[in-house]
């Protein structure tokens, strides 16, 4: 591949990385790993696409990682050389005080959500297929964003909506694997709908499952989804010796009931995304 091409793209890849990650050193790492990706490419239909998708994930698998390492550390004590003030002058000057707010605030999946929607304009759709989510997942990822950023209240973040959310999920996964499809019915909006991405859809999964039956019969005596939290959000995952193979990222309506679920297997996408155990009722 041509280095010139890339060169041409540098300059807006870097201001996304650094707006995302909040930190000029880690950005050029993530270009670094982005040329590195690309030059053993042999053909890009689409490149500023392609260079988007890559460096986005890129930037969130590091915040990810970084988020881990940090909480590993966290007794530590920070014996790190003191901040140059010079390079924290560039830094802000270049993401602006609210995207310093961001960079504190939001968790990976808000913050790339935010950053190419509101701050560089990206089509949802765009954003969407960037991230490997479906619309309904960015477009909530960024509103959160946006209320945290504006200091506005949550209406899913109390803990009772969280727990109330958790039962939902948690009674829609035992009965999937006991093949209770009335339950299941009794919890699913008349009009949801499952999705599943590409790597889904060539493990033998439709493109879409659209209806509240369809959804139901989909996971009509499925086993070996264990309850998880995803990037923070309710969400199921099959797991294999310590390895997400395939995760489901649930949705629901403002009365409660399942609207939407997104079915993610790609690796690609699966390695950006903070996937933790969690037990019934919302336990760690």
């Amino acid at each position: 591949m041509d280095v010139n091409d890339f060169d041409a793209e540098r300059p807006r890849l870097i201001a996304i990385a650094i707006r995302i990650l909040g930190s000029e050193a880690d950005a050029d790492d993530v270009l670094q790993e982005a040329w590195l990706r690309f030059s053993r490419t042999d053909s890009v239909d689409d490149l500023p696409a392609w260079l988007t998708t890559a460096v986005t994930r890129l930037c969130l698998d590091q915040l990810r990682r970084r988020r881990t390492r940090t909480e590993a550390e966290a007794a530590v004590p920070d014996d790190r050389a003191p901040a140059d003030p010079e390079a924290d002058a560039l830094l802000a000057e270049m993401t602006g005080d609210a995207m310093q707010v961001v960079l504190d605030s939001l968790a990976p999946a808000e913050r790339a959500a935010f950053v190419l929607h509101d701050v560089f304009g990206y089509p949802f759709d765009e954003v969407s297929a960037v991230m490997g989510r479906s619309g309904t997942a960015v477009r909530q990822l960024a509103s959160r964003a946006r209320r945290k950023v504006q200091g506005q209240p949550d209406p899913d973040a109390s803990p009772a909506t969280r727990a109330e959310n958790r039962r939902v999920v948690d009674a829609f996964l035992t009965a999937a694997h006991g093949g209770d499809l009335a339950t299941l019915l009794s919890l699913l909006a008349p009009d949801a709908v499952m999705r599943a991405d590409l790597v889904g859809q060539s493990m033998g999964t439709e493109r879409a499952y659209e209806g509240a039956e369809a959804v139901a019969a989909r996971f009509n005596g499925s086993r070996g989804a264990t309850p998880v939290a995803i990037d923070g959000e309710l969400g199921a995952a099959w797991i294999q010796a310590g390895s997400t193979k395939v995760a489901f990222v649930f949705h629901l309506d403002e009365v409660g009931l399942v609207h939407e679920v997104e079915l993610i297997a790609d690796p690609d996408v699966l390695a950006t995304m903070d996937i933790v155990r969690v037990r019934k009722h919302g336990g760690r």
